[in-house]
């Protein structure tokens, strides 16, 4: 199987020539007889970018959440206005409301729209638990167990406790997506809220003996402090991976050690980014 991956939504631009950047992340994923949305970003810029970027949103087979933050759902309306009736792959924890504390600042972070909303809009919610096939070669991983000892939880999000007090958000519902190509496994990460690490891990359990040829997306790692991003680095050399194409939560400066680090096999998936895979 081949594929060609093109960024849709991020916080930059890759050329400027009508694109939109913002805080989100969306990827299509046409495999030439599959064509998947992963995420819809923030709402801004997902229809405007498609048209420039010549993706056609009517023919999409499915679309795929990540996990339930807002800058990766809040284009769905969007999405479904121009896709109709669709199926719709998610955890069923995407839609639990969530908020996101720091420096005394409190914001709710959860999906904007309602589920009978988006339903009525044309999405059939397809519930995503366990490392699912949802069509030939292409996988999502479902909940990824921790296994990595330097992957903590983000202490920032947190969800509310049956006392009414809060806690912290654990973030099962976040998955990635899994292309079995001629090159390898491409794998295409959301947010990494589960580790990067454990993501990998979990990929290799699932599909034993496959090679990682690729990685895209948000990798976490623009929250991550030196000992977290170090450790990461050091086990990432263990799964081979041939091409890392980092964005979104990433962050700018950790983008840049990671350039550093692996050179001509990194580069930066900012909206605009195509890639065959």
């Amino acid at each position: 199987m081949t594929c060609q991956l093109t960024v849709l939504c991020e916080n930059s631009v890759a050329f400027p020539h009508g694109l939109m950047g913002e805080h989100g992340w969306a990827v299509h994923v046409d495999t030439g007889s599959r064509r998947l949305l992963l995420d819809t970003g923030q709402g801004l810029g997902l229809l405007n970018n498609s048209r420039v970027l010549g993706v056609d949103l009517t023919r999409l087979d499915g679309i795929v959440i990540s996990h339930g933050h807002y800058d990766h759902t809040s284009g769905l309306p969007d999405a479904l206005a121009v896709s109709g009736e669709i199926d719709v792959y998610m955890h069923p924890d995407g839609f639990v409301d969530r908020y996101w504390f720091k420096d005394g600042q409190q914001r709710e972070i959860g999906i904007r729209h309602k589920q009978g909303y988006l339903e009525s809009l044309g999405a059939r919610f397809r519930p995503v638990r366990e490392f699912t096939e949802i069509f030939p070669g292409m996988y999502l991983t479902g909940e990824v167990p921790k296994v990595s000892d330097f992957e903590p939880p983000d202490a920032t999000m947190k969800i509310r406790a049956a006392d009414g007090g809060w806690q912290q958000d654990a973030l099962r519902d976040d998955l990635s997506m899994v292309v079995d190509t001629a090159k390898g496994l491409t794998v295409v990460l959301g947010c990494a809220h589960a580790g990067l690490i454990n993501i990998l891990t979990h990929i290799n359990a699932m599909l034993p003996g496959r090679p990682i040829h690729m990685v895209i997306g948000g990798t976490h790692l623009g929250f991550a402090d030196q000992q977290q991003f170090d450790a990461t680095v050091a086990a990432l050399d263990q799964f081979g991976v041939e091409r890392l194409g980092a964005s979104h939560c990433t962050g700018l400066a950790h983008c840049a050690r990671l350039q550093q680090v692996y050179g001509d096999r990194f580069f930066f998936a900012a909206a605009g980014t195509r890639w065959a895979c």
